[in-house]
């Protein structure tokens, strides 16, 4: 529309600069050849009409000629002819109509001169001639002068047809001209516009996208740019979803594979439990030392298999009605941790979630202060009308300013240097996928006072995606 509009406005300022250029010299000319014609037969039928005045005219000669000047041609003509103190005029008087200045060009040695005006609404052409006889000094006038007023409206209604014209001109020119606009605009917009359709499908993830290339000019040639730089993105893509499927794929098997194995060293480690009293005290270290690392192992395996699911889109919840309270307590009564964490529930709290995955969460997150943090621990809870909220916090040195930005990022430990039996750095990373899937959000912060604080906030009532029926 910017473009049209632009297109627009300049044509009719050209078309208006043009027509009232052209309208100017127009009328400068008409008027200009109608002064010259007037002027010219004026002095035409003065002359006729001085050579049989007798010199000095008197009252009676000085009226037969000027009857005779506006007699002589088929002009509407009014004639005032002076001569000293006489005065003559025909048909009518015209003294009114000419001005002094008209009267002092006849002065002196001045031969004469013309002046428009306008009188009663009407153009009106006034000419002044001092007529000088043979055989007179050529600087010495005889003192008869003359005086013609006659109408323009011929010449006016010539100018106002060719403004009328140039009226009803002008509005077809523009609306050519938008028209011409409106095509020149859509063939020059149309591949913008198609360029931004395509970036935005692209964007969306639609790589397949290509562009319709016409022509040689340089839109034509942003075209081909654009086809080439989708067709690339499409196979950089392409290969980087296969190597990541892959990549998901090889973890999800190897973790499978790892079960079995797996349950089995369980099972002996269960038994060895059993034996570790009467063993030597350095087999009794490396018996507890093979518990702990299968035990870790374990969770490895299970917490990528779960990695696994989130990254294929197959994790799933299982929704449920549930009580709030009852459910962080039956998460800190199943880990014995109910007298080293401090409870602040609110009562009355029911929201539909999997059970499940928030236990996990809780898990993750009192384990973590647990093990890293300093007491007193606390998690309490909190309902608005629409989300509830989780909040885990202890008294530790807190997290370094550095790590809070990667705090749920995966494999990601705040101490490089930790040793690889206190955790493999997926607990925070799974437990904001469960709360993503829930619909709600986590956040880590530490506190006013000491300590880290963990937060995350489920909706009341979730998100219809989020009730999904396995």
């Amino acid at each position: 529309m910017r473009l049209t509009l632009a297109f627009v406005l300049v044509t009719a300022a050209s078309t208006l600069a043009t027509t009232v250029w052209t309208l100017r010299e127009a009328r400068a000319t008409v008027l200009q050849d109608a002064q010259k014609t007037v002027a010219r037969e004026f002095r035409e039928q003065v002359d006729s009409a001085a050579s049989e005045l007798p010199f000095p005219p008197d009252q009676h000669g000085l009226d037969q000629f000027a009857a005779h000047v506006a007699a002589g041609r088929a002009h509407d003509w009014r004639v005032l002819a002076r001569y000293d103190s006489l005065t003559a005029s025909a048909p009518t008087d015209p003294s009114s109509l000419i001005s002094n200045e008209l009267r002092d060009s006849t002065a002196g040695a001045h031969a004469g001169g013309y002046q428009r005006v306008l009188h009663d609404g009407e153009p009106l052409l006034t000419v002044a001639l001092s007529v000088s006889y043979a055989g007179s000094s050529a600087n010495t006038p005889s003192g008869l002068q003359v005086y013609l007023v006659t109408s323009l409206n011929t010449q006016q209604q010539t100018l106002d047809a060719l403004w009328l014209s140039a009226q009803r001109g002008v509005v077809p020119g523009v609306l050519l001209a938008l028209l011409l606009a409106l095509l020149l605009s859509r063939g020059v917009l149309r591949p913008v516009r198609d360029l931004n359709d395509a970036a935005q499908r692209l964007g969306a993830g639609q790589l397949h996208v290509r562009l319709s290339v016409s022509g040689a000019l340089e839109l034509a040639d942003l075209s081909r740019t654009f086809n080439s730089t989708a067709a690339a993105l499409e196979t950089t893509v392409s290969e980087l979803r296969r190597l990541e499927e892959n990549a998901r794929r090889f973890a999800a098997d190897v973790s499978h594979e790892l079960r079995t194995p797996l349950a089995a060293m369980s099972v002996v480690t269960d038994l060895l439990v059993d034996d570790i009293p009467d063993l030597l005290p350095e087999s009794a270290t490396a018996v507890r030392l093979i518990i702990d690392e299968t035990t870790n192992l374990a969770r490895l395996v299970e917490d990528l298999m779960e990695i696994s699911r989130f990254d294929a889109g197959t994790a799933v919840l299982w929704p449920e009605d549930v009580d709030v309270t009852e459910l962080v307590l039956k998460a800190l009564s199943r880990r014995n941790w109910l007298d080293r964490v401090t409870a602040d529930l609110q009562d009355g709290v029911r929201a539909r979630l999997d059970a499940r995955r928030i236990d996990v969460v809780i898990a993750n997150l009192v384990g973590n202060a647990l093990r890293h943090g300093a007491p007193p621990i606390r998690i309490r809870t909190e309902a608005t009308t629409d989300h509830v909220l989780f909040e885990v916090s202890d008294h530790g040195p807190g997290l370094p300013p550095e790590v809070l930005p990667h705090v749920f990022e995966r494999f990601y430990k705040a101490d490089s240097a930790r040793a690889r039996s206190e955790g493999s750095g997926l607990g925070l990373s799974i437990s904001a996928e469960n709360i993503r899937l829930h619909g709600g959000v986590i956040t880590a912060a530490n506190g006013l006072d000491a300590g880290a604080s963990f937060r995350f906030t489920l909706p009341l009532p979730p998100p219809a995606e989020s009730e999904e029926t396995p």
